[in-house]
């Protein structure tokens, strides 16, 4: 355990270096008003800290930043509890009283909200698709030879998809196959439509199995939002490493198994290499779950330099998650 003033250097070391973005000098920590010790005393105490593993020196002339290990004791032991500004908290809530309409609107709208408060990039996962029951099915005739088939699921989201059609089906049998659809899908996952009875019509039965098999991509569907990427990039003077983590947070299978297993594992924060996503070293995730009538529905999450403002990102993902649950549950 570090005594009390190495502690209170770290946290000013912290706190400096996240604000400035420049390495910290102990002349620097020394003139604020919560020091009362000579520079001498504080660049022997930061030489400890940089022993110790908690600080780095860049370079041999410059101050001291935080390694991952000194953000790690900052996050859990010394770092004050963040509070969302006043204009954040009405601008969440004004958010979520306005919200409606289809949930990829929802979640896509609340990644952005989540961006622009945190100054980061912020991820927003929904509801998985084969948890979701369906609550109607739609068939539209597009051309002569094809149709679009329209679903629409509990947990509020969309799903279409195109659908050829045989020469000789008509309006009325799809029609037919709508109603036949609805009685044996309406209630059910889409994971649960196969096998499929039949209508003992072939005409008819064409028609429901395209829609059956078109639907089917969505059955492991997640929707995964990301707002705020552009704001993430400038974040880094290293274009190798903007490049690498434009390129993992482009591929959403591998946020959404990184954020389930940061929850998984029961981790609000994870620093630097503690997510086990290789290009996003440089990175921090911050998560929290989304809970809608007791079920885990989703998650929101920050992601960030290792150098973001951990007090507020957890502050500011626990108040979003808790807003979206409930509008979730009302829904």
């Amino acid at each position: 355990m570090l005594d009390e003033r190495k502690t209170a250097i770290l946290r000013a070391v912290v706190q400096e270096y996240v604000a400035t973005g420049q390495p910290v000098g102990s002349q620097h920590i020394a003139t604020l008003p919560s020091f009362k010790v000579s520079p001498a005393t504080v660049r022997n105490e930061m030489a400890v800290l940089e022993q110790e593993g908690y600080l780095a020196q860049p370079h041999t002339s410059a101050g001291r930043i935080p390694t991952d290990k000194g953000y790690r004791l900052f996050v859990d032991t010394i770092a004050p509890d963040g509070q969302l500004t006043d204009v954040d908290v009405r601008q969440v809530g004004d958010f979520f009283k306005m919200a409606g309409g289809r949930l990829e609107d929802l979640l896509r709208h609340t990644s952005t909200l989540l961006a622009n408060i945190t100054h980061n990039a912020a991820v927003v996962v929904g509801p998985n698709v084969e948890a979701a029951t369906v609550r109607a099915i739609h068939i539209n005739r597009i051309t002569s030879r094809s149709a679009t088939v329209v679903v629409v699921l509990s947990n509020h989201s969309v799903e279409n998809e195109t659908i050829q059609l045989a020469e000789d089906v008509t309006d009325e049998h799809i029609a037919d196959a709508v109603t036949h659809l609805s009685q044996h899908m309406v209630g059910s996952s889409l994971s649960g439509m196969t096998p499929f009875p039949s209508t003992n019509n072939a005409h008819i039965d064409s028609v429901c199995y395209a829609a059956v098999n078109a639907l089917g991509v969505h059955r492991n569907d997640q929707p995964v939002f990301v707002g705020g990427a552009a704001a993430l990039a400038q974040a880094f003077e290293t274009v190798d490493v903007v490049r690498d983590v434009l390129q993992v947070i482009e591929q959403q299978y591998i946020v959404v198994s990184m954020v389930q297993d940061l929850l998984d594992r029961g981790l609000s924060v994870a620093i630097g290499a503690e997510h086990g996503v290789e290009p996003l070293v440089a990175c921090s995730v911050v998560v929290a779950p989304v809970v809608a009538d007791g079920e885990l529905l989703g998650s929101v999450g920050v992601l960030g330099p290792t150098r973001m403002n951990y007090p507020q990102a957890l502050a500011t993902v626990e108040v979003v998650s808790d807003h979206l649950g409930k509008r979730l549950s009302e829904n």
